[in-house]
């Protein structure tokens, strides 16, 4: 078993290599290294915050885009593998643990369902967009705080800068109990009940904001000899 480690250095990206026959500088670059080990088992680690050591066979590296993938094949061979794609500007160092096998072939890659992975694609998007949608434009933090509330009760979206509720009810700013409006159709029960949340919501949101002001502390008389006495 081979064990080469090699560090990253403040001399131009190069790094010492414990090998024979690399040169008269003794100095390669790490994306050379990293390129030389291509289907050998090796034992990484990056750099802090997010210092984690891994332990594979090294798929493949790309220079240009600055990353490698990292397999780590359970046992036996012939199940899945794990892929870590990293940026190679992330690692700390690496050991060669042993050199690639002639006779044992690199484990094939998945096959990929395009099917999910368009499905999730397409749900993301729409989970995005929904969060997008909820953000009211040009619209004060109390609005938005609003908003938020009533949404946790009954469906609630934007339509500019006034408040639709149930598509029923729109709250106009200032965004009050009276500031409500019945839309066509809609029942004279839907236009009180968005009413009542409303005042609920508004008044927790001012205990909230009451209880987050720091208290202002009552006036000391100031006391002193008495003149004449």
């Amino acid at each position: 078993m081979a064990d080469i480690q090699h560090k990253r250095q403040n001399t131009a990206g190069k790094v010492p290599v414990a090998t024979p026959n690399i040169g008269p500088t003794g100095m390669v670059s790490l994306e050379t290294a990293l390129t030389a080990a291509i289907g050998a088992k090796i034992r990484l680690q990056t750099v802090a915050p997010t210092s984690r050591t891994l332990e594979g066979t090294l798929f493949t590296v790309s220079p240009a885009l600055n990353l490698l993938t990292l397999s780590t094949s359970p046992t036996p061979a012939t199940e899945a593998s794990t892929y870590h794609i990293l940026p190679i500007s992330a690692l700390q160092s690496f050991n060669l643990v042993s050199l690639p096998s002639p006779t044992v072939p690199l484990p094939p890659l998945p096959a990929l369902d395009h099917a999910a992975l368009q499905s999730r694609l397409e749900s993301t998007i729409a989970r995005l967009k929904a969060e997008e949608a909820r953000k009211g434009k040009g619209v004060s933090r109390e609005a938005q705080e609003i908003f938020d509330r009533i949404s946790r009760t009954l469906p609630t979206r934007w339509e500019g800068k006034d408040i639709v509720v149930s598509d029923a009810v729109v709250i106009e700013a200032p965004y009050r109990p009276e500031d409500c409006k019945a839309g066509t159709g809609a029942a004279k029960e839907s236009l009180t009940r968005v009413k009542k949340v409303l005042e609920i919501e508004r008044k927790k949101l001012s205990e909230k904001t009451g209880a987050a002001r720091p208290a202002i502390p009552a006036a000391v008389p100031l006391t002193g000899p008495r003149k004449g006495g």
